[in-house]
């Protein structure tokens, strides 16, 4: 309350109220965070304290399918989850056996599920670890006896691998008891004496991984006997058979496995599977998007469903009503409009000059709408908030994707009418998550230096769904080995940038995918994002970085690395963003834990875990800790805690950390300070306890 509040108000206008201008006319509070009130309040109040309702995104964290580190054991086990191997493995692994093999693919060919099949097949799921695609082979090292795979070799890296450099890394690896696997574009150029080292990858039949698919699929429960005995003799159909003769790749016979699931399990039709594993070519997204070339209400709804897929219905109505006007404006005056139910009768036949010209003012109803695009309602089901969703879904499998990369890519200025009728619609959550991963599958097959460049207003932004939006498109770009660089470059251009909210971009994209997958590099980048000296640390661009270090700590390789950075924060000068920072996390994690209750994270540090999980950096942050004034007295509080608290004690063996703590007083004033009013409190509560 502030400075006022007890006087009563006597000064009253003419109905006997007082004037609010003079009541609060120098009475005024300014707050960072918190709650306040003035005057009195009456009755119920209710307080909403967390982002603003614009803001309520979705945090999913989504795994990497491509990582700079150890694979854990279950996504490898998950990759070679029905495994059939190619033609040319078995002359893989004896290329191998020189501890190093160049596998040359096509893409698309299931050469990176053969790379871990060898490797898996020599260390086991847990023994595999990625490098980076732009690693300079000639100059590493291995460190680990382990299996290493790098995916989507670089050109330039690929040209530097000549028979000298390749047998003096071949001796390396040899030495460290370790196989290295590397994926080539086959269109990438390698020195003609590289040969000894390469294979030519060959793809395995689809009906071989279809059928392993369905055996899977029954060893694991989804089918039973029965079910996986009729699946395969829909296998060896006619039907499939050519169907799967003109799709060669290894993907397309995974889509008929999960096609021939639907249909023993769900009754579907033969004739129904093949038309939507047929729907999501992109020749067929290119036949639709022709024949409603002229009707905005169909193409504004097929873009709202490739663009927001398993959104509920109200959020694809509302992205088609904000898409349809822009349509309408490219088809010039008649653009657009020809073809809308005005123009047709009841019946569908043309309207003559001498029929009634009844208008339509309701037009089709949605489920009409949904069937005249190939769509259809999902079943409703209860989501987070608790309210009924019913998503909406193309027929075909994979048809969105290739409908939305269609449209972005092959139709002039629409990727921009995208944009703008994703920036006009309300917010709602969960639409950040789906259109960042539909954006992000486009954008890894577009071309040009303005790739990145369109998702720079949405990085700019002030609102954080737009920005979770962003991370998530980068997330799913980064996937490609190839469009690697061109993301850390962008990601770097951010890092380094005055406006916050290019900088929190930044740290939500290292708060996923892009962070798990490099958590070497994600670092690097919050220490650029923080490399701000004079100015206050913002506390959005606060909860960004503490989002993405709590996704990093929810990986236990990642821990080491984090804290790490955490100590070298703590040493920054005071007044400098990193040392806010460190002040920050050393506080919550004293105090409560870090992130702090309520605040978005995926895990929480407290330092009870920091001393149990790691002791020797333990000490480093905690010395630190003291030996700050901002940081002190958190430090001391938690300390105590843990120590009177029996249990945290012994979980942390706080005795030894005691011990280890005072070695290092005298060189620490802090420490010294902390140990003489830790021996100063127990004394006092000695003497009490001997005088009672």
């Amino acid at each position: 309350m502030s400075a006022g509040a007890d006087s009563a108000p006597n000064g009253s206008d003419g109905e006997g109220r007082s004037d609010p201008g003079d009541s609060y006319r120098d009475n005024q509070q300014r707050l960072d965070q918190g709650l306040a009130f003035m005057g009195r309040v009456g009755g119920d109040v209710n307080v909403i304290i967390g982002t603003p309702l614009d803001e309520d995104v979705a945090d999913n964290i989504l795994k990497p399918r491509l990582r700079e580190g150890p694979y854990p054991a279950d996504d490898v086990h998950d990759r070679l989850r029905g495994f059939v191997e190619p033609p040319t493995y078995a002359h893989c692994r004896k290329v191998l056996d020189s501890h190093i093999l160049l596998l040359r693919a096509h893409s698309g060919t299931g050469a990176s599920t053969a790379a871990f099949a060898l490797l898996e097949d020599r260390y086991g799921a847990d023994g595999i670890t990625g490098l980076d695609s732009s690693e300079d082979l000639s100059r590493w090292c291995p460190k680990e006896e382990r299996g290493y795979l790098l995916q989507g070799l670089s050109p330039v890296a690929a040209a530097s691998l000549s028979e000298v450099p390749l047998t003096a890394l071949a001796a390396r690896l040899r030495q460290a008891r370790a196989f290295l696997v590397v994926t080539v574009r086959a269109d990438t150029a390698l020195p003609n004496d590289a040969m000894p080292w390469q294979v030519l990858h060959s793809p395995p039949a689809p009906g071989e991984v279809a059928a392993k698919r369905l055996t899977a699929m029954s060893e694991s429960g989804e089918l039973t006997t029965a079910q996986k005995t009729d699946a395969l003799g829909h296998l060896a159909s006619a039907d499939f058979t050519n169907f799967l003769n003109g799709h060669l790749l290894p993907r397309d016979g995974v889509e008929v496995a999960k096609g021939l699931r639907d249909l023993v399990v769900t009754g579907k039709s033969a004739a129904a599977v093949l038309d939507e594993l047929k729907s999501g070519s992109l020749e067929e997204a290119r036949r639709a998007l022709a024949e409603s070339s002229h009707r905005a209400d169909r193409l504004s709804l097929m873009a709202a469903i490739a663009l927001l897929p398993g959104q509920d219905r109200t959020v694809i109505e509302e992205f088609s009503t904000a898409l349809r006007p822009h349509l309408d404006q490219r088809g010039g005056p008649t653009g657009g409009v020809a073809g809308h139910p005005e123009h047709t009768s009841a019946h569908g036949r043309p309207l003559t000059e001498e029929a009634p010209t009844r208008r339509d003012v309701l037009g089709p109803a949605f489920e009409d709408r949904l069937a005249a695009v190939g769509a259809h309602p999902l079943p409703l089901y209860f989501g987070a908030q608790r309210y009924p969703v019913q998503p909406i879904a193309f027929s075909g499998r994979h048809r969105s994707e290739a409908l939305l990369r269609c449209l972005w890519l092959d139709y002039e200025g629409m990727a921009g009418l995208l944009w703008s009728a994703l920036d006009e619609i309300p917010h709602r959550s969960g639409i950040e998550l789906a259109a960042g991963q539909e954006i992000g599958k486009v954008l890894a097959h577009a071309t040009g230096s303005g790739t990145l460049r369109q998702l720079h207003p949405f990085a700019a932004s002030d609102k954080r769904w737009r920005r979770r939006l962003v991370a998530y498109a980068l997330g799913e770009v980064v996937q490609h080995p190839a469009l690697t660089s061109a993301v850390r470059h962008q990601l770097r251009l951010w890092s380094q940038a005055g406006l916050v909210p290019l900088r929190c971009t930044v740290a939500e994209t290292c708060a996923g995918s892009y962070g798990l997958a490099r958590p070497a590099h994600a670092l690097k980048l919050l220490d650029t994002v923080l490399d701000k000296t004079g100015t206050p640390l913002e506390s959005n661009l606060r909860s960004a970085v503490s989002f993405a270090l709590s996704t990093l700590l929810s990986e236990d390789t990642n821990r080491a690395l984090v804290l790490d950075h955490v100590r070298e924060w703590q040493s920054a000068n005071s007044g400098t963003q990193r040392h806010a920072m460190a002040v920050h996390i050393v506080e919550s994690m004293s105090l409560t834990a870090f992130p702090l209750p309520g605040a978005l994270s995926v895990c929480r540090l407290r330092l009870v875990d920091l001393l149990t999980g790691h002791p020797e950096r333990a000490l480093g942050i905690v010395i630190a800790a003291l030996n700050d004034p901002a940081t002190h007295e958190a430090m001391a509080s938690g300390l105590s805690s843990v120590e009177n608290e029996p249990g945290l004690s012994h979980q942390a063996d706080f005795p030894r950390f005691l011990t280890a703590l005072s070695s290092a007083a005298r060189d620490h004033r802090g420490v010294l300070r902390f140990i003489l009013r830790r021996h100063r409190v127990r004394a006092a509560s000695s003497t009490q306890g001997f005088a009672s």
